[in-house]
């Protein structure tokens, strides 16, 4: 429970189904932990016992420096993903083993359906505004069979009514957009005070390898990127490459953000567990991005190349490939290479 409205609703509707239930917070970060008296003040009102699990180890491990390492290689991490593959549905489901408690219940708006083979499909939420499988995507089948999510049929405005009905105090609570351990945005920042990298100023170049002049720092930039570039060109310079071992920033034109292809490896796959011939699919490259028609082909154990049907804006490395069958999340990886 984080206190927020989606978990304290989920509880609610966990115990009315008749289980029993208990509530818990993880303490990650001193930055990602403010909600922990309403995650209480949530479960004494529906009666519930109440823990604090401490995996603070674990999430510097697993998210943070997943996420320091990402951006001082040039790449655009999603933190989230590993925070659903290591946290929520790792550690803290063995925690629920070790108390006797069989699932873990979250608030995210998204469904599991057991097959009559026994496998577990993952699925878009019903309400697609808040759909929150793109980044549960990596949930592997145990995981899955011991996982509930109560909101997966319900929109978002139902399930503040559910809240307001049951006269929860955090009905109106408003959401985090953040990343939950840098509330204020500023990435460079962190990654100096957390591991000491101070970032090497490198230069900027175009894409035929002209020297523009110095930049901050690869750490500063990412794929797509427009504003504070602080570069007077003839045309309005956008990032198109982070190169993490001379910290040179390649810009171009708009027109050059576009690229077909992607390669994703650490892949995980959800209905099988191989691809055994392509497929014609939908991919997000990223959570905001809408799907688009591809064809995807395994091409080794842990790498699928995903080729566009038109060239997409901005494929960068280290955000998550995800691919959907209609409303089936099929699976996906981490992007790690791109080509035109």
């Amino acid at each position: 429970m984080s206190g927020g409205v989606d978990s304290t609703v989920a509880a609610m509707l966990t115990k009315l189904d008749g289980f029993d239930c208990a509530g818990a917070t993880m303490m990650l970060h001193p930055a990602a932990n403010s909600g922990d008296a309403d995650a209480r003040s949530a479960a004494e009102r529906l009666g519930i016992p109440f823990f604090v699990f401490d995996f603070s180890d674990c999430f510097s491990v697993q998210v943070v420096e997943r996420f320091v390492n990402a951006y001082c290689g040039g790449r655009t991490p999603n933190p989230c993903v590993d925070c659903n593959k290591h946290l929520k549905f790792g550690v803290f489901l063995e925690k629920a083993r070790e108390l006797g408690k069989d699932s873990i219940v979250t608030g995210h708006y998204a469904r599991i359906d057991r097959q009559e083979s026994g496998r577990f499909l993952l699925k878009k939420g019903a309400d697609l505004s808040k759909d929150q499988s793109y980044v549960l995507y990596s949930l592997s089948q145990d995981q899955l069979a011991h996982s509930r999510f109560p909101l997966g049929c319900l929109t978002k405005k139902e399930v503040r009514e559910y809240a307001q009905s049951a006269g929860i105090i955090n009905a109106n609570k408003r959401e985090s957009q953040d990343i939950c351990f840098i509330p204020d945005g500023d990435y460079a920042r962190f990654i100096s005070e957390h591991s000491g990298f101070e970032p090497r100023r490198g230069r900027f170049v175009d894409f035929d390898g002209n020297d523009l002049g110095e930049n901050r720092g690869i750490v500063h930039y990412t794929v797509g990127q427009r504003r504070g570039l602080g570069l007077a060109m003839p045309y309005p310079p956008y990032v198109l490459e982070l190169r993490p071992e001379d910290d040179t920033v390649v810009v171009g034109k708009a027109e050059m953000l576009y690229i077909k292809t992607l390669y994703a490896n650490d892949i995980n796959l959800i209905p099988f567990d191989k691809l055994e011939k392509s497929l014609k699919a939908r991919v997000k490259i990223r959570y905001s991005h809408a799907e688009q028609p591809a064809i995807v082909h395994q091409t080794d154990n842990d790498v699928l190349r995903i080729e566009f049907d038109e060239p997409q804006r901005a494929i960068t490395k280290g955000q998550a490939a995800v691919i959907y069958d209609g409303d089936v999340v099929i699976g996906g990886g981490t992007i790690f290479l791109v080509e035109s």
